[in-house]
């Protein structure tokens, strides 16, 4: 099957234009995407390609090079999450999935593999222009609901009485109290509320952060603290008398 529209217009051409490539194999779920760019003429995004599967995204991206963000669906022509393509894909460019499910295995996992962001299909045009916008901006972003899903495993993951020693770089209880609020979505500023403190030293604290786990964007913050939270429920769960 051809791809439904390639163009060989790139960022480069357009000192504002975002170019995206779709990847979804519900041919209907691709046009809704082309109308809701075209819909909204003051955000100038420009599909240059939109195609049903990651075979056809390998021949359009041969032709038109790679776009700033790469729209995939999670659920790519089968009944498991493609994080295997995710993964890959974010290895290259930057990737904003968007899916009907809402499972928080599936939330984790996307965020783990190297999205920049995950929508679901239930969201505003409004709220996905914004994500792609976020994403292509090297930001990163959650649907509202899945943010509410991705607080609530850092939640149920965090020790009940105080942080816990983590695996890796040293962080202090600070550190890590502000590296799990901002992966959770908080702003700076939010997070100083939380904290009692100025946003000045939340701004310290995450640059802090970012030298000691050696990470830029927020993006790689979200996934840092995935990785320390997963980490550390391993160590909790291990026999004190394992081989070491």
């Amino acid at each position: 099957m051809a791809a439904d529209h390639v163009t060989g217009l790139s960022a480069a051409e357009g000192s504002l234009m975002i170019t995206v490539a779709v990847v979804d194999d519900h041919p209907i779920a691709r046009h809704g995407v082309a109308h809701i760019f075209g819909a909204l003429p003051d955000r100038p995004i420009t599909t240059t390609a939109s195609v049903g599967s990651l075979t056809e995204l390998e021949a359009a991206l041969a032709a038109v090079g790679p776009p700033d963000v790469i729209i995939l669906d999670l659920y790519l022509g089968g009944g498991a999450p493609a994080l295997d393509a995710v993964a890959a894909l974010s290895a290259a460019t930057r990737v904003l999935v968007m899916s009907a499910s809402g499972l928080p295995a599936d939330v984790l996992g996307v965020v783990r593999a190297g999205a920049c962001g995950y929508v679901t299909k239930h969201c505003s045009a409004e709220l996905f222009v914004a994500a792609v916008e976020t994403v292509a901006a090297g930001g990163f972003s959650l649907s509202a609901e899945l943010a509410d899903i991705l607080q609530a495993e850092l939640t149920r993951g965090a020790p009940a009485s105080g942080p816990v020693p983590q695996p890796g770089p040293r962080l202090s209880a600070r550190e890590e109290e502000t590296l799990s609020y901002v992966a959770r979505g908080f702003t700076h500023a939010q997070t100083a509320t939380r904290l009692g403190v100025r946003k000045t030293t939340v701004d310290t604290y995450v640059e802090r952060i970012r030298a000691k786990l050696q990470v830029g964007n927020k993006a790689e913050l979200t996934r840092a603290a995935m990785t320390r939270l997963n980490m550390n429920d391993v160590s909790k769960n291990t026999p004190k008398n394992a081989s070491k």
